[in-house]
């Protein structure tokens, strides 16, 4: 079925006539299109906050500690600086960081504001898509932002704080793709040019993979004009270098800094084509039937050697070579949302190594944008044919109701697993039972909790699926320390430094565990090595500060608890540790302003 420009309206010239003015005509014209546009982006904007109302009561998961709650940088205007001029992990993200900065000196840590803030921006994205498949001309526009804005594959891209990135980068990606659009199809303004320019490069900032853009709008005006000229490609060039330079830098940072290398991501370049056929296929089926979503899904085996994994390739090619040749009889519609489609995944397809993998090849989050092809296609064709037969016209409208009724109860279903770490958590290993990062997670949140002896068994399944991961027998060693099964935990010590050499944090563990057992000494041996593989951690210097006052070595003590606040300005327990110094050396005044740092961080803290 074809849907082309044929089909977008056409302005109707208003005649004048006497004692009619021709500018009061046209404006009582475009009241009602004004009123109609406007009560659409209303509808939009309350089924998306109605549908997401359970999150409205959740509270901050998984990386959320690390770009918000435990995020020092966002405290300070010389943090706010930092954000800008010192790149670093867990990823350069200038303009995310900078609206979580601003978001905690509007709400501090309360969870509702971030929430409201994620709701509100997809709610704008899905009235923006409807702008841009408007300008378009596509059958079904607001359906098809209507679809978008409830489909619960989206739920973990708004119902996760840290995926604030994810729908800003979103909201400046559309609008850069409306106002070039508008450019390129329309009146070739420098005004409209510079804007479509900023937008674009205020949408890499938030999150780089908004980098596809420029190729996601050569792709539209191809659909649209049936061909590309040069004058269609050069204006082009300015985007297509900054989210050159962008996803570069980005890929560097999540290498380097984040960690994405080693065994989890030895692919080599046929390994890389099969994931990505078969990514693109898993993606596509999560949007027609979006069942059994999960935070982590199971990590495929990939192996190019393997001759039944190249279907998932060669069929995704088959389909845009078929596509390709039947443009002329079918139209360029489809053709065009399956390049949107493909364009738009690239970056998380498998070619750029990213953090997440080493849990799982896919994620929701990942098609956020890219969901639009298939969304868009699928719709346009519904409403191209429903207007092709009058007769269906109830029916279809009967049929989108029940749609948008059953995705907004998916969401709403959905969102419910986000209002905590532990239904999280619970909800990924139901679904998939190879998950040993969530494993490792909830029995991580059941020892915050107080809970080691339930926490033991999930770790053990954790282990029992990864025993070459050195953060699982950290987190068993913790259990059974705190269990009181002191020999446990030293040979989960052992064997955390046994598959990871360089593995700090086991070092300190078995510092603490020698300074319990009056072993100060010893201990300051494991603390100091600890300091050596990753001296950015602040317990290994607070450790071996207390280590050195087990000594009665007070003065050699004192640096040690201040590198540890200089890591860690809210650490507490340094705080009042140090206070406990000044306070047995006479320094009253800074004992107290230790002190009061330490109640005003940590009011339950006895020793202050």
């Amino acid at each position: 079925m074809r849907f082309a420009l044929a089909m977008r309206s056409t302005p109707t010239a208003i005649p004048s006539a006497a004692g009619v003015d021709p500018v009061a005509a046209a404006a009582a014209a475009s009241d009602p299109a004004r009123r109609q546009r406007l009560a659409g982006l209303a509808a939009i904007l309350l089924i998306t906050v109605v549908a997401y109302l359970p999150i409205f009561r959740g509270g901050f998961i998984w990386d959320d500690e690390t770009y918000v709650t435990g995020n020092r940088l966002l405290r300070t205007l010389a943090g706010l600086r930092a954000i800008w001029l010192e790149p670093g992990p867990p990823q350069y993200y200038p303009l995310t960081q900078t609206t979580f900065w601003l978001e905690y000196h509007l709400w501090g840590l309360r969870p509702l504001g971030y929430h409201l803030a994620n709701v509100l921006l997809h709610a704008l994205n899905a009235g923006l898509v409807w702008l841009v498949l408007g300008r378009l001309a596509v059958p079904g526009a607001w359906m098809a932002a209507a679809v978008f804005a409830l489909h619960p594959v989206h739920v973990e891209s708004v119902a996760w704080v840290t995926e604030l990135k994810n729908v800003q980068a979103g909201a400046f990606s559309l609008l850069a793709l409306l106002l070039y659009l508008r450019f390129a199809l329309g009146r070739r303004s420098a005004g409209l040019y510079a804007l479509a320019f900023v937008a674009f490069v205020l949408a890499v900032l938030s999150k780089t993979v908004a980098c596809t853009v420029p190729a996601a709008a050569l792709v539209c005006v191809w659909w649209t004009r049936g061909s590309l000229r040069r004058g269609d490609v050069v204006p082009l060039v300015p985007f297509f270098l900054v989210g050159l330079v962008g996803g570069l830098g980005t890929a560097m940072v999540e290498k380097y800094q984040v960690g994405a290398q080693g065994a989890d991501w030895t692919l080599s370049a046929a390994d890389r084509c099969v994931l990505a056929g078969r990514a693109l296929w898993f993606y596509a089926a999560k949007l027609v039937v979006p069942i059994r979503l999960s935070f982590f899904y199971p990590r495929w085996k990939i192996d190019a050697g393997v001759g039944w994994q190249w279907l998932f390739c060669l069929a995704a090619v088959g389909v845009v070579a078929a596509l390709w040749m039947l443009r002329d009889r079918i139209g360029r519609g489809p053709l065009a949302a399956v390049l949107y489609f493909a364009i738009t995944l690239a970056p998380a397809l498998g070619f750029v190594d990213v953090y997440l993998f080493r849990y799982s090849f896919v994620a929701d989050h990942f098609q956020y944008l890219a969901s639009l092809g298939p969304i868009t296609l699928v719709v346009a064709l519904g409403a191209a044919g429903a207007r092709k037969v009058p007769a269906l016209g109830a029916a279809a409208r009967l049929a989108c109701g029940g749609l948008l009724l059953a995705l907004g109860a998916a969401t709403w279903s959905r969102a419910h697993v986000f209002a905590d770490q532990e239904t999280l958590w619970r909800d990924t290993v139901s679904k998939n039972p190879r998950a040993w990062s969530a494993y490792n997670n909830l029995g991580t949140l059941l020892l915050e909790r107080g809970r080691p002896a339930e926490a033991v068994p999930v770790i053990e399944r954790a282990l029992a699926l990864r025993p070459d991961v050195p953060e699982i027998h950290h987190t068993m060693a913790d259990a059974w320390n705190r269990l009181g099964r002191r020999d446990k935990a030293r040979a989960e010590y052992a064997r955390a430094l046994a598959v990871a050499p360089g593995y700090a944090p086991a070092h300190n563990g078995l510092g603490l565990l020698l300074l319990d057992e009056g072993k100060a000494t010893e201990a300051i041996a494991e603390f100091e090595q600890a300091i050596r593989l990753r001296p950015d951690l602040p317990a290994p210097f607070y450790n071996l500060g207390n280590a050195l006052v087990a000594l009665e070595r007070w003065g050699e003590a004192e640096p040690y608890y201040e590198r540890a606040l200089q890591i860690a300005p809210d650490f507490a327990e340094a705080h009042n540790n140090l206070a406990n110094l000044y306070a047995s050396r006479g320094n009253l005044a800074g004992a107290s302003e230790h002190y009061e740092r330490a109640l005003a961080l940590k009011p339950d803290l006895r020793q202050a």
